[in-house]
């Protein structure tokens, strides 16, 4: 028989156990970072040359840059211009520039800013900025390279001399994986 001091510590220790299960699998999303090798999450976005909704789905089976950025953003405005230049040294292959603005004004603020400085590549509005938790970033520009296969091969927190030769080549070589 076991005596109410032994009862007292069992139940404690069930209890413990029960409180760090649950804390376990509270936080197990946030330890799970995201990052070179994961799988790229899925987003939503609105497309602003057509208005309609465009998502990660839509990049399926071709090497993407998603660049998440705001026009509020000084490093952002600094990168625009590398990424045009990388996006025009990649016309006619199926690899993709996607800038998704984090901006919670409405999309005529991002269209602006598309129009000043003249990009051509694919400019998505996420104004909700969830894709802001799922991509788990800290601020912008924050940028990542996805395969074919949709897996992150290259993260870049900051602004990145996006056409320069080591991004080309990276770029290149997920181009010409077939």
């Amino acid at each position: 028989m076991k005596t109410p001091r032994q009862w007292a510590l069992v139940t404690g220790m069930v209890t413990t156990a029960v409180f760090a299960v649950a804390l376990i699998i509270k936080l197990r999303p946030q330890m799970a970072l995201l990052g070179v090798g994961s799988k790229a999450p899925a987003f939503t976005a609105i497309d602003l040359r057509t208005g309609r909704p465009a998502s990660l789905a839509n990049y399926r089976g071709r090497p993407i840059l998603i660049n998440i950025w705001a026009t509020w953003c000084a490093p952002c405005r600094v990168e625009m211009p590398a990424l045009e230049r990388l996006a025009k040294k990649f016309a006619g292959t199926d690899f993709r520039v996607v800038a998704v603005s984090v901006d919670q004004d409405d999309s005529t603020v991002v269209d602006a800013f598309v129009r000043e400085l003249g990009l051509s590549f694919e400019v998505l509005h996420n104004q909700a900025g969830d894709i802001r938790q799922r991509y788990q970033t800290t601020g912008v520009p924050e940028s990542f390279v996805i395969d074919r296969d949709g897996v992150i091969v290259k993260k870049v927190i900051g602004p990145a001399e996006w056409d320069g030769p080591v991004n080309e080549y990276l770029v290149r070589r997920l181009v010409d994986e077939r």
